[in-house]
């Protein structure tokens, strides 16, 4: 291994543990369920969903998972998120989208723990699992719905292919992710050389950007209140706050966001 992919393979190793440490140190710390929701958002031209007054307060993370689970139409479906987090997408997916099931998964089990703990519902339900190795039979969900998960995956390949397979023919995979503008012909040709077929391909920077800018107010307000001052900078890259190293990334085009719709 040379020098540049070993640093390479560092970094994504440190990476991953990052996280980890972090969705631990959220299921510590967020005693009151305060951070449901982990993706960077989306507004078009500040323009509102309706949202019931208990969710406004996730307006922006929530648009980003109702443009993408609105992307077909899965009233009466049963779906899939892989990648479910602490399961605010999900939620909002089930409560105002209103599929016949709504199964979510991560690999984390602490974020697993959380949604079990948090959400009730005959109709939603959460399990520990590998998004490279899902444990479901073949054919099975109408729609999986992947949002700001898959850039951590060390194989992206082997990921397509247990979402082909779980996917019932004619369904529909809905995924929105960024990546390093040196990463997006990879990630294309990876979409490419998949069994699912390419519907719809927006480029949505922008409009992660305006969402970005005006939450950066209220997640500042909340990283100040759950987090030791000690790690604000953190917690404001993490969060993506307008100044922050990763909002900058966003800003200079380092980062793009997308949203893909694909077809079994």
């Amino acid at each position: 291994m040379d020098n540049l992919l070993l640093k390479s393979f560092i970094k994504e190793k440190l990476k991953n543990v990052f996280y980890r440490i972090w969705y631990w140190y959220l299921s510590t710390i967020d005693k009151n369920a305060e951070v449901i929701f982990m993706n960077y958002g989306y507004s078009k031209n500040n323009h509102k969903i309706k949202l019931d007054e208990n969710d406004e307060k996730n307006r922006y993370s929530a648009q980003l998972y109702n443009l993408v689970a609105t992307g077909v139409d899965i009233k009466g479906k049963d779906i899939l998120e892989v990648g479910c987090g602490r399961g605010g997408g999900l939620s909002y997916i089930n409560r105002y989208l209103l599929p016949n099931s709504a199964t979510g998964v991560d690999l984390n089990k602490k974020a697993i723990e959380f949604c079990k703990t948090y959400y009730s519902n005959k109709r939603i339900k959460f399990l520990q699992s590998n998004a490279q190795s899902l444990n479901f039979q073949d054919n099975v969900f109408d729609v999986v719905i992947n949002i700001e998960s898959s850039h951590r995956y060390s194989q992206m390949d082997i990921f397509l292919d247990e979402v082909y397979r779980v996917l019932k023919p004619g369904a529909f995979f809905l995924f929105a992710d960024f990546r390093r503008k040196s990463e997006i012909e990879k990630l294309n040709k990876q979409l490419e050389n998949s069994n699912l077929k390419l519907v719809k391909d927006e480029n949505i920077t922008a409009n992660v950007l305006e969402a970005l800018k005006l939450s950066t107010n209220e997640k500042e307000k909340l990283i100040h209140k759950i987090i030791p001052k000690l790690f604000h900078s953190i917690g404001k890259k993490f969060a993506a706050t307008e100044g922050s190293t990763t909002y900058n990334k966003f800003s200079t085009r380092e980062y793009e966001y997308f949203f893909f719709i694909l077809i079994k």
